[in-house]
């Protein structure tokens, strides 16, 4: 496995040996011995899944109580995966990282406590598989405005196509949201 720091330290690409032949592809989509190798976290307490259509925009999401670290996996198709950084002591407060992920790449992304993340469904059908460090909490759960201006993230998509939940498409602006100290 190789990994690649990006823009924002502690934001890393993890690219898995693909072995290829006729009969298809074989890569291991975990390892624990490895991450814990590569420093990064190996206790993981949760595993989710979620299906998405083309132009779906889910996130930005993130936990101010019982924050979670997240290995983020395409399983079918494509999505444009986005992390935010939303510690405000951080000299890269409010900047993002924009990673294509694909099932046929098999790259991770792996976001550490402290950031946002959100994506977009890039092909028909989406699969996205992620790891987090610490269990779901509702009462601790933020949303940031997908397409805030001081964002800046370079969606591929125009907002009048894209398909939201009514939770992401009413998410605070970076000037407003409750973040990270």
């Amino acid at each position: 496995m190789k990994i690649r720091e990006t823009s924002l330290p502690g934001v890393l690409v993890l690219t898995p040996g693909i072995y290829r032949d006729n009969r298809g592809a074989f890569w291991e989509t975990w390892n624990q011995q490895r991450i814990a190798d590569a420093g990064l976290p190996a206790a993981w307490v949760q595993d989710n899944f979620s299906v998405s259509k083309k132009n779906v925009v889910r996130g930005i999401h993130y936990q101010v109580i019982q924050p979670q670290a997240k290995l983020v996996r395409a399983t079918q198709g494509a999505l444009l995966d986005v992390a935010v950084d939303l510690r405000r002591s951080s000299p890269r407060f409010g900047r993002h990282v924009a990673i294509e992920l694909s099932a046929e790449t098999g790259e991770m992304l792996y976001i550490p406590v402290g950031f946002g993340h959100g994506f977009l469904a890039l092909t028909d059908v989406v699969g996205l598989a992620y790891k987090v460090t610490d269990y779901y909490c509702p009462a601790g759960e933020r949303t940031l405005l997908w397409n805030d201006p001081d964002l800046a993230i370079p969606w591929p998509i125009p907002a009048a196509r894209a398909i939201l939940s009514d939770k992401d498409s009413e998410g605070a602006t970076l000037a407003t949201a409750e973040v990270f100290a």
